[in-house]
């Protein structure tokens, strides 16, 4: 598990925030479309046991839908450190070695998320020029596929601000950790988990 570390009052901290303001709005249009495709299920297997009348381009709709819960929360996630790590030898790491191995670590990321970008941007592109369409309902999929490169793009900026904080912690290991996730231990969660109840 891990929390979000304080942030300072510093350049950082504050692009730190205002980026996660952007992220939680993300996740929060991603729960939103989740909620709403639970309802459109459920009148989807009324519709068709109850009336013998489905929702016309009912799978259209999911497959569109898809993107939105699948892309939109990846970034939020991230700032959170929610995503599983393969860590066995950063814990065996300490000080500035640690730091300099999440660098490396993030330095790959920006790259891979990079050509992603680059490549979604580009599918994305073409079914706009092409005017692509689902086969059912024959609805528009560019703006589902738009969705990837924009969320990957926040998923960037994520690990740049992850970047620079870890580069801090290299040049100043004592420093306060800003703008990365921190892990926190079952003791930690425990006392948060009593904070919260009083």
């Amino acid at each position: 598990m891990s929390a979000l570390p304080r942030a300072e009052g510093s350049t950082l901290g504050v692009f730190d925030v205002r980026l996660g303001r952007v992220e939680t709005f993300f996740n929060l249009v991603a729960a939103a479309f989740i909620f709403v495709l639970m309802f459109l299920g459920m009148a989807q297997v009324l519709g068709r046991q109850l009336f013998n009348h489905p929702i016309n381009g009912y799978i259209d709709f999911v497959e569109l839908s898809m993107a939105t819960f699948a892309f939109l929360g990846v970034a939020y996630c991230q700032r959170l450190g929610g995503h599983v790590r393969m860590e066995m030898f950063l814990k065996m790491a300490t000080g500035r070695l640690h730091w300099a191995m999440e660098v490396f670590g993030t330095l790959i990321a920006l790259f891979v998320i990079a050509v992603l970008i680059w490549y979604g941007f580009d599918h994305f592109l073409r079914a706009y020029q092409l005017g692509d369409s689902t086969i059912d309902a024959e609805l528009p999929v560019w703006p589902s596929k738009l969705l990837v490169p924009v969320s990957f793009a926040l998923l960037w900026l994520r690990l740049f601000v992850q970047l620079v904080g870890y580069l801090r912690l290299v040049a100043n290991p004592a420093a306060e950790p800003v703008g990365i996730p921190r892990t926190i231990t079952a003791e930690e969660i425990a006392a948060q988990d009593i904070e919260g109840s009083r």
